[in-house]
């Protein structure tokens, strides 16, 4: 058996991520997950000053670095990570929908040194297995920490909505309208409800603005005057320790995001990918680098590709390289950056609000799908610490740096829930109860 699968020839049925399907199908299915990813991997960069042209390079970079590391095994694309926008921000001081971000020299930094500990604890998984994860950041501590990020962000959303009255009811209009279309449409329109509620909420600021002259027109002449093709800026990344100490953290999200993956692939596929996943987490890792030391936002695996996966019940990792090529072409076109730039701070704003709100309930859903008890006062205090320390943006001087809300809630939850975990074997083993790991066996 080689490095690759031998990807057999499938016509119908479940197509498995060692099959594949006819040429033209594959083109067209991964023209699918390029669609599938765009709208998510554009928007976290515009939220944190990026330059989308770079972000939907990098993810189609990393999603070929990814499916080389696992040998074309685990069927994911890379895109641009949401669990970075509240670090980078808060390591920045951008505010979405100013423009470039001036700072974003340090946020790369940051982001190269995250990519190289995710690759570490990949390494690590591929030596030793992966139950040590589960057991140092079960889903209380997960979840906790991705509620934490989203919560921390609702001021810097309800900021950015813009300074006038005009803004700020654009922005509750465009909260509306991924809602309407969460709830009045279905399938493959409703999974990509942020960028059709978006593009609908853009189609109204611009009758209203540019049409009726109500507040600031958009200039569309920035799409008439971009190239069509052309390099992306490239930046380059400045090592600060508190920006570092500040980002690095997202590693525990991005692993629990990896791991859910690959577990998700793995149920619907009835394939065991549990042998790759330190590759993941490897492959992950370096294209996160990568995409920080060119200018690019650090990248996750996309639940909405696992959407499209489940709706089409193909699963053929050789659709991934198809997307990814197309993205390159993508990134490689000023004047795709010029429409994205012409999106007003208001629709952004409300954007922020609908996508920060869906990562601090993404977390209460960890400790719904995994059946956390809160009857357990571990479990209690756990989270209820973790959640004021990153809400409250709780901050220590450790001398030669400081640790933000996030930070301190992230290694706060690990360990606390690490201390209370003792204590509590300690308990049930003097009273002679048998113990979590045991019970799991």
């Amino acid at each position: 058996m080689g490095y690759f699968p031998q990807w057999k020839l499938k016509e119908s049925g479940i197509i498995a991520p060692d099959e594949r399907l006819p040429t033209g199908q594959t083109l067209a299915m991964g023209v699918q997950h390029v669609v599938a990813m765009f709208g998510s991997t554009v928007l976290a960069p515009l939220l944190m000053g990026f330059d989308p042209n770079m972000a939907v390079l990098m993810s189609g970079i990393g999603t070929l670095i990814f499916f080389a590391v696992v040998g074309g095994h685990v069927p994911s694309y890379l895109g641009s990570s949401f669990a970075f926008i509240g670090v980078v921000i808060a390591a920045t001081g951008y505010v979405a929908g100013s423009g470039a971000n001036a700072n974003i020299g340090v946020a790369l930094g940051g982001i190269m040194v995250c990519g190289l500990v995710y690759s570490l604890v990949g390494v690590i998984v591929m030596l030793t297995g992966v139950k040590w994860i589960e057991r140092l950041m079960p889903p209380v501590v997960t979840g906790a920490v991705v509620a934490v990020i989203g919560l921390n962000l609702a001021p810097t959303a309800c900021r950015s909505v813009g300074p006038t009255d005009f803004d700020a009811w654009m922005a509750v209009v465009t909260v509306l309208c991924v809602g309407g279309v969460a709830v009045y449409t279905r399938g493959f329109i409703q999974k990509l409800l942020i960028l059709v509620g978006l593009l609908i909420s853009y189609a109204i600021y611009a009758v209203l603005a540019n049409g009726f002259g109500i507040g600031k027109p958009i200039d569309f002449s920035i799409i008439s005057n971009a190239d069509w093709f052309g390099i992306p800026a490239f930046h380059t990344p400045v090592f600060e320790i508190n920006a570092v100490m500040l980002i690095v953290p997202v590693v525990i999200i991005l692993v629990g995001e990896n791991l859910g993956h690959v577990k998700a692939v793995t149920a619907m596929t009835g394939r065991n990918l549990d042998p790759y996943m330190g590759r993941a987490f490897l492959g992950d890792g370096i294209a996160t680098m990568f995409s920080g030391f060119c200018g690019g936002t650090g990248v996750t695996t996309y639940g909405e590709n696992i959407g499209v996966m489940a709706a089409t019940r193909v699963y053929s990792t050789l659709l991934f390289p198809v997307a990814a090529v197309f993205a390159i072409i993508l990134g490689f076109s000023p004047k795709f950056g010029a429409v994205i730039q012409t999106i007003p701070q208001p629709i952004l704003g409300g954007t922020s609000i609908v996508v920060f709100g869906l990562i601090a309930v993404a977390g209460a859903r960890v400790w719904v799908v995994n059946h956390v008890d809160f009857g357990n006062s571990r479990n209690l205090i756990v989270a209820a610490v973790t959640l004021v320390l990153g809400g409250g943006d709780f901050t220590l001087n450790l001398g030669f740096f400081s640790l933000g809300g996030i930070g301190t809630a992230t290694f706060g939850a690990i360990i606390l829930n690490a201390i209370m975990q003792i204590g509590e074997d300690r308990a049930k083993k003097n009273a002679g109860e048998p113990l979590e790991f045991e019970e799991e066996k």
